[in-house]
């Protein structure tokens, strides 16, 4: 599908990967890019930075309210669903969280079928996979959900129905699909929802403060860390792809351990803090493995996606966009 001059629609727009999305897509010259939220996790000052580009429109919107979507997508060549809960709001509310994921997603395909929409690009989550071992994994690797917490474990089937979707549709109702399953994402206009992302941008702030770090006391856990640049990339090169009914891992391929993340941020603070370190036994959490070894090889084959943002660059440039905000 050709990017320039299409229009394209991103639920979940007012968001961290939402606004992404929307720079790549505007970078790439996109006609129109309507940018539907309803505003309850995203805010409008997440993409005040686009205000005064004709080419966006932000509609406040709800994948709940599937006549609000007939609207939005009139007219769409794409639709990039990224809105749905994380973990942590999914735990704290599974009523709307599992309404959310999972209705809102029959909402959004059957909106684009109802519309004409040639193509959606699902944000799925590594998630799917559950609790990883030792081997390599890859999409093909099977799901390993029995240990995850009851929320965890939620949140990891409303991704793989979303996958399903996603392959459902393109077989039998002529809307292209592809399915993303992203690792942690972290950037520049970072929230205080993401589970494992939140090492990052609590214990900046506790720095700033003058606050030392927290860490869980085996520090030794891994994530995978995915600047959202890196992502909103991902996502416009699927959409451009003639590609469907796949599911691609956007993943760095890089184990970094929560204490490196705290090492970063000392770093850059130029701050000689030491870490603490406390157990959170009640705490939300998804994968904390000493190991994750995620392959990024079918990404990089089929669509020529490859990450360019280290964990060090992307921190810097998180912390330096903190920096700017009160």
């Amino acid at each position: 599908m050709r990017i320039s001059g299409g229009k394209f629609v991103i639920t979940g727009g007012a968001s961290l990967i939402g606004s992404h999305v929307a720079d790549r897509l505007l970078a790439e010259d996109a006609g129109e890019v309507v940018l539907l939220d309803n505003f309850a996790l995203g805010t409008p000052e997440t993409v005040s930075h686009l205000d005064g580009d004709a080419r966006v429109q932000l509609v406040k919107g709800d994948i709940l309210r599937i006549n609000e979507l007939y609207d939005a997508f009139k007219g769409a060549d794409g639709v990039f669903a990224v809105a749905g809960f994380l973990t942590l709001p999914l735990t704290q509310n599974p009523p709307l969280g599992l309404a959310v994921n999972v209705e809102g997603q029959v909402n959004t395909f059957e909106a684009c079928r109802y519309a004409g929409v040639r193509k959606l690009v699902f944000s799925s989550s590594i998630a799917a996979y559950g609790e990883p071992g030792e081997t390599l994994i890859d999409e093909q690797s099977p799901s390993n959900l029995a240990s995850y917490q009851p929320g965890s474990m939620l949140y990891s089937c409303t991704k793989l129905i979303g996958e399903a979707l996603c392959k459902l549709y393109s077989a039998n109702h002529g809307v292209d699909a592809i399915a993303l399953r992203y690792a942690t994402v972290y950037g520049e206009r970072q929230h205080y929802r993401g589970v494992n992302a939140l090492y990052i941008i609590q214990n900046y702030d506790r720095i700033r403060r003058g606050l030392p770090p927290v860490l869980p006391r085996d520090d030794s856990e891994v994530h995978d860390y995915i600047h959202v640049a890196d992502v909103a990339r991902a996502n416009v090169m699927a959409m451009a792809s003639e590609i469907t009914g796949e599911v691609f891992n956007v993943v760095t391929g890089v184990e970094t351990t929560v204490r490196r993340i705290a090492e970063i941020l000392l770093e850059i603070t130029g701050s000689d803090l030491e870490p603490e370190w406390v157990d959170d036994a009640g705490g939300v959490k998804a994968t904390s493995s000493p190991s994750l070894k995620l392959s990024r090889e079918k990404i990089r084959a089929m669509l020529g996606w490859e990450p360019v943002v280290s964990v060090e660059d992307g921190i810097r440039r998180l912390t330096d966009w903190r920096a700017t905000q009160g």
